[in-house]
């Protein structure tokens, strides 16, 4: 994906809050021999953009207890003290600390994640979409980001072992998260 151009990076400087009708955070990890993937339908954040990259920083939130795989049964096992122990931690937190420009329109954003009271430094891969105008006089924002993170490092570490030393479930998970946000006044 090519950078943007000058005037819609231009557009882009200001404070914007993440729509999350219009945007997805979803993750997979490794099964037995295929990819599980599931998506949060609760989450929210703030992305200021700072005239430079460098003074531009994302705040973001994610309610765990709204975890959606296609599997109540799954869902409900993931919610429990096994994996995410969404009654005492529901909500997952994402602070950024630097934001660098590198080529070709991608962003790398580094901040901490904090899941289950574990906080651990990420990079955010990031892609700026673009900026554009809505029917309702709104100006909005497209941002692709992805990650993979380790998900024994946050204290998820439910599993089944299988034999020869294998388990169910693998350990590292990729996390992918398309973001469209409006532009507050």
């Amino acid at each position: 994906m090519s950078a943007a151009p000058p005037a819609e990076t231009d557009q882009l400087t200001g404070v914007w809050q993440i729509d999350a009708a219009h945007s997805e955070v979803s993750f997979t990890v490794r099964h037995l021999m295929a990819r599980v993937r599931g998506s949060f339908s609760s989450f929210g954040g703030t992305i200021t953009v700072g005239d430079d990259p460098a003074r531009s920083s994302v705040q973001a939130e994610i309610d765990t207890t709204s975890i959606d795989t296609r599997n109540s049964e799954r869902d409900k096992h993931l919610r429990s003290a096994d994996y995410f122990d969404s009654d005492k931690h529901p909500t997952a937190l994402f602070e950024s600390a630097a934001v660098r420009e590198q080529e070709g329109g991608r962003y790398s954003v580094e901040g901490l994640l904090t899941i289950r009271g574990e906080t651990r430094p990420v990079n955010l891969d990031l892609v700026f979409l673009g900026v554009d105008s809505d029917p309702w006089g709104g100006t909005r924002a497209g941002f692709r980001a992805s990650t993979r993170i380790s998900r024994s490092d946050f204290g998820v570490t439910g599993n089944v072992p299988l034999g020869g030393g294998r388990a169910l479930l693998g350990d590292s998970v990729e996390i992918e998260i398309e973001i469209e946000a409006v532009r507050q006044q």
